[in-house]
């Protein structure tokens, strides 16, 4: 069988189909495995996959659509089954995932707005589950492509080579962080599509625990983030303004990832790197405004939730709608007023464990 999986959301959601990736080929361990992305962070983890064989990769946010139209057709007619990546099923991933012409095309249909969406265009569907996390929700779709119950539920596979480790040794070396150092990983980003930015902490508030956090556990302090965050971790940086901050530059999320590996503790938003945080088994608190926790808490790690948990809380869900917030005291007052006190709080009760 010739399988496609069409990854195009985002890292964290391709991280998140990993452990449903896993159970897929053991259903069938026969099966020739591609996948179609967008984005080269998706690239750089499933091209370590031993369950994928191939990677299809377009931007299709950058690329003409002529020339959108030409790439997809080309794959045309190559696949017996393609699998809409939780919870990829926008129109145009749906659209997408049809023109490619697979016999069998799933995908998880959404609550809201799921047929103006195209989700019809698929033929194997699951309904969308507030109450399950994003694992969760492609198992289930898994389940229906193969008729099967699974029982297991796998981690993410994030799996890193020899050369990213030393890299990250070497840096750390570097840095002067010895072994012996309580080291805190914060990641101020997240997406900024759909109006995502108002998801994020005010990177004020990020320097302000950071203080914190190296006053009251002489901790050293890395601030993570993507190639489109760098004036974000130096904003940070300069807040916290200590010997004990560095800013992380890497080429690869790879690297970053090996880098993150060292984290004691690491400190995000909701974003991809909370995602490759649950990955590398790191100890992590999530501050979590907007979304629905039960979507996208830490898998398989030990974390703890940041949250004011407002009555109007969660408000995000997905949709291909923008985000946006209903209340008329404070716009996102669920981030907004979360204080750092509450988060260095949290972060403490896994600190002092140590």
């Amino acid at each position: 069988m010739r399988i496609l999986i069409i990854a195009l959301s985002g890292i964290g959601d391709a991280l998140m189909f990993t452990p449903a990736l896993k159970l897929l080929k053991q259903a069938y361990p026969n099966s020739q495995i591609d996948a179609l992305v967008m984005f080269k962070g998706v690239e750089d983890i499933y091209s370590r996959l031993e369950e994928i064989n191939k990677i299809h990769l377009h931007d299709y946010l950058k690329a003409s659509k002529l020339n959108s139209l030409s790439f997809t057709l080309s794959l045309r007619g190559r696949y017996d089954l393609s699998i809409n990546v939780y919870p990829a099923n926008r129109k145009e991933y749906n659209l997408i995932s049809f023109l490619i012409g697979a016999g069998k095309r799933a995908a998880v249909n959404y609550l809201r707005q799921g047929n103006s969406n195209l989700s019809f265009l698929n033929n194997i569907l699951t309904v969308e589950d507030d109450s399950l996390h994003n694992v969760d929700e492609n198992i289930k779709l898994i389940e229906k492509v193969t008729g099967k119950l699974f029982k297991e539920r796998p981690p993410l596979n994030f799996p890193l080579r020899n050369d990213e480790t030393s890299f990250a040794e070497k840096l750390l070396l570097s840095l002067g962080i010895k072994e012996e150092d309580k080291v805190i990983g914060l990641h101020p980003g997240c997406a900024t599509l759909k109006n995502h930015t108002k998801r994020r902490w005010e990177p004020e508030k990020f320097s302000r625990l950071a203080r914190l956090l190296i006053h009251e556990f002489n901790a050293k302090v890395l601030i993570f983030g993507g190639p489109d965050e760098m004036t974000l971790k130096e904003k940070v940086s300069y807040g916290i303004n200590s010997p004990n901050a560095f800013t992380v530059d890497t080429k690869s999320l790879a690297e970053t990832a090996a880098v993150m590996k060292r984290c004691n503790l690491f400190i995000t938003n909701d974003s991809s790197l909370m995602h490759v945080a649950s990955a590398m088994k790191l100890k992590t608190v999530a501050v979590i405004g907007p979304t629905n926790t039960n979507y996208i808490h830490p898998w398989q790690t030990e974390y703890k939730i940041a949250s004011l948990n407002l009555d109007c809380a969660p408000c995000f869900h997905y949709s291909p709608k923008p985000l946006t917030c209903s209340r008329t005291d404070l716009q996102f007052k669920c981030i907004k007023e979360l204080e750092v006190e509450q988060v260095y709080k949290t972060a403490g009760e896994f600190l002092r464990m140590d």
